[in-house]
């Protein structure tokens, strides 16, 4: 089968598995709605069964779990590229762990949900600058240096983590572990996020064969013009910047940009011009898949999101260790 064919169906299917999760997410739940009065509400009918459920609980919140799915799985497709580690994924350098300690900061002195939102963006874009100003040194950086800089960085603010759990309240600490486990039921305004993946996304397409240039060794992609320095801080700051995005949106959900990238990689190759956008759809459709999982399989008690994708991630990244150990 040609290579664009194969791509073509399989960001077909991804896009059936993603239409089709969102589906269950509208319709399934405690009040259980059906498909054909789900479909009637997407096609302009304000006033079905269930219509206020949808439009006020379960799509943004469908929406909110495909957009940090996407965001997640693309960030990690990027920070794979620039970092030549299969293993490394969003958090890697340490921005999941600035949103945490601002996150965090926030629940602990009862600020408002914006204003939680607020402080984990500004968290993690603090860390992003700190990781990436010690990274550069003498003026340059490298690959390992940047990761050794952010495993730094996320280790002490896994230590400030730790302190804040400590010290807060009882009735506190509830909503503080949800966070750090990731909690898709507090996300009601997902729209800017969307917007931000849209944007990453298409931002990702014009360099995409100098990414497959990259992915091969610096060296060769200097010898074929390659503007590599700029490269790199154009994919680290758009990497950090998804990554920012998500971890607001819906707190600390592992193992989507490790696994996913992984998943397609082996489907399509390694031409980022085909595994960015399916990474962002198989991320999407993972985590909204999950989320719906998460809230219906013990109801009427809802698991944090982060838990099921550990469950699904570790088992499929040690089978996936074992099938490719190099």
């Amino acid at each position: 089968m040609p290579e664009r064919s194969r791509a073509l169906m399989l960001i077909g299917g991804l896009f059936a598995l993603a239409l089709g999760g969102g589906l269950w997410a509208l319709s399934a739940g405690e009040m259980a709605i059906p498909f054909a009065d789900v479909i009637a509400f997407l096609g302009g009918d304000p006033g079905g069964p269930g219509a206020i459920v949808i439009r006020e609980l379960r799509l943004p919140r469908a929406v909110a779990a495909f957009t940090s799915g996407a965001l997640l799985a693309l960030a990690g497709a990027l920070m794979q590229v620039l970092l030549r580690n299969p293993l490394a994924d969003p958090y890697v350098l340490g921005i999941s762990g600035g949103a945490a300690v601002g996150a965090l900061s926030a629940i602990l002195l009862g600020a408002a949900t914006w204003l939680v939102d607020g402080a984990a963006f500004a968290g993690a874009a603090l860390a992003m600058l700190v990781v990436f100003g010690l990274s550069r040194g003498d003026g340059s950086w490298t690959q390992s240096r940047l990761l050794l800089t952010g495993v730094i960085v996320a280790a002490g603010c896994g230590a400030v983590v730790v302190f804040m759990l400590v010290m807060a309240t009882d009735t506190r600490v509830q909503s503080m572990l949800f966070w750090l486990t990731g909690d898709v039921s507090g996300a009601s305004r997902p729209w800017p996020a969307l917007a931000v993946l849209v944007v990453g996304v298409l931002a990702t397409l014009p360099f995409a064969r100098d990414l497959n240039v990259l992915a091969r060794g610096e060296l060769g992609a200097r010898a074929l013009g390659v503007r590599t320095r700029r490269l790199r801080l154009l994919v680290y700051l758009l990497a950090s910047l998804l990554t920012a995005t998500a971890v607001t949106l819906v707190g600390l959900v592992g193992f989507v940009g490790l696994i996913v990238p992984h998943l397609v990689r082996l489907a399509t190759g390694n031409d980022q011009r085909i595994l960015l956008p399916a990474a962002a759809l198989a991320g999407g459709g993972l985590l909204m898949l999950a989320d719906t999982a998460a809230r219906t399989l013990v109801a009427p008690i809802q698991l944090p999101v982060g838990v099921l994708t550990a469950m699904i991630g570790v088992p499929v990244f040690l089978f996936l260790l074992v099938r490719h150990p190099r």
